[in-house]
């Protein structure tokens, strides 16, 4: 199951210095001018998650293998994009192939990197995006729906099933506001429903306040702003320093730690966006463990047991028996598996389990 937060922002915001950073190469070209990214790249990394080495520890793993989800790096985007400015087209046609948004917002002030719109504003520059965004789904909803409700006049089943969610989220559009804003009151069936319409809005977003070294510990002004607009969305917020996270990607582990405690942080700011973005996407990681490997896995949250046992191998799914489950707190406290199971803190549970985050699971199937 691959999992993708898409990198957007305007030009010269330091989308491709994060990416570049991100995956520790020079994949995605960072240059002082717009439209540098032409076309998407995306990289793999790992989720940062201490667990999985206090496990594969306990388990005497020769291997440890963590979780990963993806990154693109998307093309900037400029005013009029809805309309095929710039590279408006291809940038919302990207959009559309990922699982969530990271907006990257200028927040810090350089007269030798040039603003689009030639000033530093980052709340202006979301409802920049915002507005493309909403422009474009406002355009393709009310193409579909015309249709839709011929069709559901016509006692199309599947019409009038969905019709209800384009009308909700078309009213939303009109009175200028995301339609992810229906995202936190509806019941799984229609949350699938709004899903399939693949608007751009509807995907969830994260914020990434990207600023100066100086202010990477404690943010600015502009980044308080930020905080302040995702917090009346109902969104995060990041505090990044691209520069900062440029430089600790080129650094030996031990020499990193050295720069960053100097610089006044605890751990890198892209270990920060990686959980948040993994979190953005309402992801839980369970782990299996023995003495030749210990691994994390990524399930959406809800997933039930055999859903697990299927991101290892299809036929776990499918001839799914049991899968015996440690919490991790108890693995750890009482040492392994062995004596987890000794202290009866290993379950038996069947098909309707729900995975929690952290369990460490092993599976029985059948095929």
């Amino acid at each position: 199951m691959g999992f993708k937060c898409g990198i957007v922002g305007l030009p010269n915001v330091g989308k491709s210095t994060l990416f570049n950073a991100l995956t520790k190469t020079a994949a995605a070209q960072a240059a002082n001018y717009p439209f540098c990214t032409i076309e998407p790249n995306t990289g793999e990394v790992a989720v940062p998650d201490p667990r999985l080495k206090k496990i594969a520890g306990i388990a005497q793993s020769k291997e440890v293998v963590p979780t990963r989800i993806s990154f693109v790096d998307i093309a900037g985007l400029v005013r009029g994009a809805s309309k095929g400015e710039g590279l408006g087209n291809q940038f919302l046609a990207n959009i559309r192939e990922v699982d969530a948004i990271v907006h990257v917002l200028r927040c810090f002030e350089d007269e030798d990197i040039a603003h689009v719109e030639g000033r530093i504003d980052p709340a202006a520059d979301a409802e920049t995006v915002e507005t493309e965004l909403m422009l474009a789904d406002l355009e393709s909803l009310e193409r579909r729906i015309v249709q839709t409700r011929k069709r559901a006049t016509g006692k199309d089943k599947e019409a009038i099933t969905v019709l209800p969610m384009m009308e909700k989220a078309l009213a939303l559009l009109q009175d200028g506001k995301p339609v992810r804003l229906l995202l936190a009151d509806l019941a799984a069936e229609d949350l699938h429903i709004l899903r399939s319409l693949n608007l751009l809005t509807s995907k969830p977003v994260l914020y990434v306040c990207n600023v100066a070294e100086g202010d990477a510990a404690g943010g600015n002004a502009y980044s308080a702003a930020v905080e302040k607009m995702a917090g009346a969305q109902g969104a995060k917020s990041v505090v990044i320093s691209a520069a900062i996270e440029a430089e600790v990607a080129q650094l030996p582990e031990d020499e990193a730690a050295e720069y960053l405690e100097a610089m006044g942080l605890e751990e890198p700011g892209l270990d920060r966006l990686i959980r948040a973005g993994y979190e953005l996407l309402d992801l839980i990681t369970f782990f299996t463990a023995g003495p030749k490997e210990a691994r994390a896995w990524t399930v959406k949250k809800g997933a039930k047991a055999p859903q697990a046992a299927g991101e290892i191998h299809t036929d776990f799914e499918r001839g799914f028996i049991r899968a015996q489950t440690i919490a991790y707190d108890d693995f750890v406290r009482l040492g392994g598996e062995t004596a987890a199971r000794e202290a009866g803190k290993a379950r038996d549970e069947g098909k309707d389990y729900v995975v929690a985050d952290g369990d460490v699971m092993l599976f029985k199937f059948n095929v």
